[in-house]
């Protein structure tokens, strides 16, 4: 299987069009000068273009399935499309050449002995090389006459997507925050942050400290109080999609970095917010991370939504070269969100920017730099 760049255009070829004007030429010419063997010439030559034309137009009955396994991967990893293509037609769909759209390029499809009532499998790797989203379909299957006069190409089957998940890097170390529930694994706060919830009656078993005696008193029967802990932190990942702030893959990168802290953060059990600066995170957050793309946006504006929010209290702001200057605006988040980190991607040539004691700075010129960084800080 042979994959292309070019695509097949429907209408007349450069030989039908010959052949067209020269049977124009030659019926006049038979006609007006009185050659009828020019005349017969000419006739057997507009038969021949119609006789293409009736076959071109005739339309092979189809069916077309695709299957992508797997459907969701992380770039760089394998991915197959196997395309199923049944002939329902009576009769054997002969001269057929077909084309899958697989990404930016096409796939041919060899169907030049597909007999009726039968259908082939074929097989093909999906490009997983560059994070984004990779339509599948639809496929044109192209019908020529014996002549070659006349070429039509019809569509067969839906598209389907294939979604390539940016690279994740493994990381070792993340961010319990300053509060942690007390049923979780981490607790930096001594009495955790318990918060009364509701009342019900006394069962068996409850502590007596926890009778609210002035309720019981007005209700007759004892009531207890039930507490929860809401001191659950929350980890703010904060990605810069200002195409201002990338250049080269720097953007790349940070969709890494993003992806990385998401899988962390979920394998650890940690609640994780993704937002982005030009636009709105809505989705699943790889879903998000793979669909981002560069635009413009409002820095300042998003930090003060973040800021006014306060949905969480550890904040990792992920950008480029170009946001380098924005670090000292990200720090006056500071006093919202306990731990405040910031990350500049790709930038292979700056001298590293030093740490604060507002702001945590990672310097990395890829994904892989930055997990390693990132495993080795010790502001958390």
């Amino acid at each position: 299987m042979r994959r292309s760049a070019q695509t097949t255009r429907s209408g007349l070829t450069a030989r039908g069009i010959g052949l067209i004007a020269g049977a124009a030429a030659l019926l006049g010419a038979g006609f007006r000068y009185g050659y009828p063997d020019l005349a017969l010439l000419g006739a057997a030559a507009g038969i021949a273009v119609l006789a293409a034309v009736a076959f071109a137009f005739w339309r092979p009955r189809l069916g077309v399935t695709r299957v992508a396994d797997p459907d969701r991967v992380s770039r760089g990893e394998p991915a197959n499309v196997t395309l199923t293509i049944s002939n329902t037609s009576r009769m054997r769909a002969a001269t057929l050449v077909a084309t899958d759209r697989c990404g930016t390029t096409s796939v041919q499809v060899p169907l030049l002995r597909l007999r009726a009532g039968h259908d082939t499998v074929e097989t093909y790797p999906v490009p997983t090389h560059r994070r984004g989203l990779v339509p599948i379909g639809p496929l044109h299957v192209t019908r020529r006459d014996p002549l070659g006069l006349i070429t039509l190409a019809r569509a067969y089957g839906e598209t389907i997507m294939v979604r390539v998940y940016p690279k994740v890097h493994p990381l070792r170390a993340t961010p319990a925050g300053l509060t942690r529930s007390l049923d979780g694994s981490v607790d930096k706060v001594p009495h955790g942050t318990i918060a009364f919830d509701t009342l019900r009656e006394y069962v068996p078993g409850d502590e007596l400290r926890r009778v609210h005696w002035r309720s019981s008193a007005k209700v007759g029967e004892l009531m207890v109080r039930e507490q929860l802990d809401t001191a659950e932190p929350t980890i703010v990942v904060l990605l810069d999609d200002r195409a201002t702030a990338h250049r080269d893959d720097s953007f790349e990168d940070a969709c890494e970095a993003a992806a990385s802290i998401v899988v962390a953060a979920v394998r650890e059990d940690l609640p994780v917010s993704l937002h982005l600066v030009g636009g709105t995170a809505t989705g699943p957050h790889l879903d998000v991370l793979t669909e981002a793309a560069l635009g413009d946006g409002d820095l300042a504006a998003t930090l003060r939504r973040l800021r006014a929010q306060k949905i969480g209290d550890t904040l990792i702001f992920l950008t480029g070269p170009g946001g380098r200057d924005d670090l000292g605006a990200v720090s006056g988040l500071r006093t919202a969100y306990p731990i405040a980190l910031a990350a500049v991607l790709g930038d292979r040539d700056s001298s590293p920017a030093a740490a604060t004691d507002r702001l945590l700075v990672i310097e990395a010129v890829d994904g892989a730099e930055f997990a390693a960084a990132w495993d080795g800080m010790r502001g958390w």
